[in-house]
């Protein structure tokens, strides 16, 4: 497949054309640490490190697969963003005044893209965060030069609107501890319309095909014709999602590159610990061992690396969810909400990056979730069964019956008929023929030199990370 695909921006003012082939991008299989493999799902008991020593890499295993790198590309895969979300998530649950909350409700930019799913007052709901690698604003324009150059994101040009971090959430009624998945960006799912894709690029095609439509019956208003395609976009994550969890959304929230920065920088730098040190130049992460405060680029940086640690895009999926869990440990344990500067930046910042659905109560909301960031939420990564090279692209294969399993069970919902059993290995993943594919190639390809890797059991990611103070992660 072709290079350097985005979906259409606003500006392109062009005629309908044949939707171009998608970035081919390339993820690096599970691969192990010091020797043994991660235990992610399985919840875990006593206190998490806080102060490790740093602890040579020799001796570990290399990973199974090396990861291709194509030009400056990687930087598409920039979007594990959505961290950001922590601080607005947690402003609706620390406790602080009403007052805030009308405000800041009465100025979070919203979205119908979910129509009338929202939960009843009270009951338990599921919340899909979304983070975008855009470069661009809500309106479209490109992200200021600065900006971009601080977070090593080059032009506005390059990534796109792929969701590259999506985390479904679990708030149970009357409080309790709350249960979050992260969904690998490259997980290889049925896309409506679409066919087989990557998750991450339900989004971008949604939104370049209702621009096109949208130009095609002459609809010349730039706002309107990024407002409708992202709409799209997040009705299409939406259904994917729901989809492949088998579980409703209730309620979402969107954030993009610029976002992550500024709520970052407005919390005065959050605390991380690693257990080595790192050096990265495509992320621009360089960092020592241990326990250390990051600002808003170097927190994106952290992040977004990906080159250098062993499980890649798991690696970095680890990253994230510790992050979320320090964000929400300096809200709750550091005063940032009895600062009435920062308080007044945090709510400023949300106001300008963070998309919710139009029905989200945060009053409610807030009554209901006040214990998420008092160390009780776990954050867990759904299962990879194993990898494959599907038309030039390296995909995550998942099992969608074992996921919704996996999900229901773990949200309290009702589960039907046992999951159906996985591939075995070396078995080529089922394919679903494409609907208008790009470039009309309506069925997936697995290469026959490109090896399929032998199935992952559930609890292969690693551990699970406990909100709870600083968790250390590679």
């Amino acid at each position: 497949m072709e290079n350097g695909w985005r979906p259409a921006r606003q500006h392109d003012r062009v005629p309908p054309r044949p939707l171009p082939h998608p970035d081919t991008e390339v993820t690096r299989p599970i691969g192990r640490v010091d020797g043994r493999r991660h235990r992610w799902n399985q919840p875990v008991s006593g206190t998490i490190r806080r102060h490790p020593e740093p602890r040579s890499t020799r001796g570990s295993a290399p990973p199974r697969r090396a990861t291709a790198r194509r030009g400056r590309g990687g930087f598409r895969r920039a979007a594990k963003i959505v961290t950001a979300l922590a601080a607005t998530t947690v402003l609706a649950t620390t406790g602080f005044a009403w007052a805030t909350l009308r405000d800041l409700q009465r100025g979070l930019l919203t979205s119908n893209a979910l129509g009338d799913a929202a939960a009843a007052p009270g009951a338990p709901m599921n919340i899909l965060l979304i983070g975008l690698d855009s470069r661009r604003d809500q309106q479209g324009r490109p992200l200021p030069r600065e900006v971009l150059d601080q977070l090593h994101a080059g032009t506005s040009d390059n990534g796109g609107y792929n969701t590259n971090t999506l985390i479904l959430i679990h708030v149970p009624a009357g409080g309790g501890k709350a249960r979050a998945f992260s969904i690998t960006r490259d997980s290889y799912v049925d896309v409506p319309g679409e066919g087989k894709r990557k998750i991450k690029e339900a989004y971008g095609l949604a939104k370049f095909r209702t621009e096109q439509r949208l130009m095609a019956q002459g609809v010349e208003d730039q706002a309107t014709v990024e407002r409708e395609g992202r709409e799209a976009g997040r009705k299409a994550t939406l259904t994917v999602v729901r989809n492949l969890t088998g579980v409703p959304i209730n309620h979402f929230a969107e954030v993009n590159l610029a976002g992550f920065y500024q709520l970052a920088t407005a919390l005065g730098g959050v605390e991380v610990c690693l257990n080595n040190p790192v050096h990265d130049s495509f992320s621009g992460a360089n960092f020592p061992a241990g326990k250390q405060t990051l600002g808003g680029a170097q927190a994106l940086a952290f992040v977004r690396q990906r080159h250098g640690l062993t499980n890649g895009d798991i690696d970095r999926t680890h990253r994230q969810q510790a992050f979320l869990a320090s964000v929400a440990h300096k809200l709750r344990d550091q005063g940032a909400f009895t600062n009435p500067a920062t308080l007044q930046r945090l709510l400023d910042v949300a106001k300008q990056y963070v998309v919710i659905d139009r029905g989200w109560d945060l009053l409610s909301f807030a009554r209901q979730a006040q214990n998420l960031s008092g160390g009780n939420m776990f954050f867990e990564t759904l299962p990879i069964e194993g990898f494959a090279k599907i038309n030039g692209q390296d995909v995550n294969l998942v099992n969608p019956d074992k996921t919704r399993k996996i999900v229901r069970e773990a949200f309290g919902e009702k589960v039907g008929d046992k999951a159906a059993p996985t591939q075995g290995p070396g078995a080529a993943p089922a394919l679903q023929p494409g609907t208008g594919a790009p470039g009309g190639n309506t069925t997936g390809v697995v290469e026959p030199n490109a090896a399929v890797a032998g199935p992952t059991t559930s609890d292969s990611e690693g551990e699970v990370v406990k909100v709870d103070g600083i968790p250390c992660v590679d």
